[in-house]
């Protein structure tokens, strides 16, 4: 089974900084992308960023442009995501995803692609 395990989360002041990772477990896969959600209690998952590993072009949401910055290892399956200059809301269970690869040669924007593979997430709070 594919598994993907995040790592790095924790409690932090405002304005403080934590790396996340994550790497894949289990039986091996190709990947398309990977990327990073998050969910706050009550609620919905929310995309925050991923990176194509085609050209490694990374999208963003507008809330963490500047702040957050996604890197990664396609030949691992492993991805990172630095997060500087936390906020308060942006205390939440961040999540590790990956798109595999079809074989296919349509692109789109990162945020709207199915992703197949999920981690359990890790928790991350931002203390004001």
């Amino acid at each position: 089974q594919v598994q993907l395990v995040e790592s790095g989360g924790g409690l932090v002041q405002a304005g403080g900084s934590l790396r996340l990772s994550c790497a894949a477990s289990g039986r091996t896969f190709i990947s398309y992308a990977m990327g990073w959600f998050r969910q706050a209690p009550g609620k919905e998952r929310e995309f925050v960023a991923a990176i194509r590993w085609s050209g490694s072009d990374t999208y963003y949401i507008d809330s963490v442009k500047g702040r957050f910055t996604i890197s990664g290892d396609n030949a691992k399956n492993t991805v990172y995501l630095q997060m500087n200059s936390l906020k308060p809301e942006d205390t939440a269970v961040y999540y590790c995803a990956a798109i595999r690869s079809s074989g296919g040669t349509l692109r789109y924007r990162l945020d709207l692609y199915t992703y197949d593979y999920w981690g359990q997430g890790t928790q991350v709070t931002v203390s004001s």
